[in-house]
């Protein structure tokens, strides 16, 4: 059966937010603008590989395409708030509140329930909650699927300071202390040891 036409978002409702999302390929990882490095992953790349992360444990006891989901999500207020980290000067309670206030405006911004565009037949459309919960549970971390891919958050990011250590010659030491001890599954760890392992000599004798 094809889809119907008058399930989730509207046609205007798809593009006003998937334009939205432009600024996730566009925003630079502020991590990496402060350590110096030319030309950084934007926050989109970061995200992509983390779905890829959620593809590789498909055989594993764990939802993987619950975890590409909230690897897609995870991050998805950044296209509002930009890229906070602990270095914006920005406390954990503002970021929380700026990020929640982006989500429920993403949501809006595709509609919701039964809602429709006025002089519009009435969509069945899941999408805005779906959104929201996703985004909520991945921030509560509460699920085995969160849990690991807040690892994934972590792994992505020591993976590619790795590698900018191998391709730029950099000293990124910092990202790998603000991980240490700090994974939630054995998954996380074991990879976090193979991608510490790879680094270059004078980068972990340092």
């Amino acid at each position: 059966m094809p889809p119907s036409s008058n399930c989730g978002p509207s046609p205007k409702q798809a593009i006003d937010f998937l334009t939205t999302l432009t600024a996730l390929k566009e925003t630079k990882r502020t991590g990496w603008v402060r350590s110096g490095i030319a030309g950084p992953e934007s926050i989109s790349d970061h995200m992509y590989r983390m779905g890829m992360m959620s593809l590789l444990v498909r055989d594993l006891d764990v939802d993987f395409r619950r975890c590409m989901e909230l690897a897609l999500v995870h991050d998805v207020a950044e296209s509002v708030v930009g890229d906070i980290t602990p270095h914006c000067g920005v406390s954990d309670a503002d970021k929380e509140r700026l990020e929640r206030a982006a989500i429920q405006g993403l949501a809006e911004r595709l509609g919701g329930g039964m809602r429709s565009e006025e002089g519009a037949e009435p969509r069945l459309n899941s999408v805005p909650e779906a959104l929201k919960e996703l985004w909520e549970e991945y921030e509560a971390g509460s699920t085995k699927e969160a849990a690991l891919v807040k690892d994934f958050d972590k792994l992505e990011m020591i993976l590619q300071a790795a590698e900018y250590e191998q391709s730029r010659g950099s000293l990124l030491e910092g990202f790998f202390e603000s991980t240490k001890d700090k994974w939630r599954t054995e998954l996380g760890r074991a990879w976090a040891e193979e991608i510490v392992s790879r680094r270059p000599e004078q980068s972990v004798d340092a």
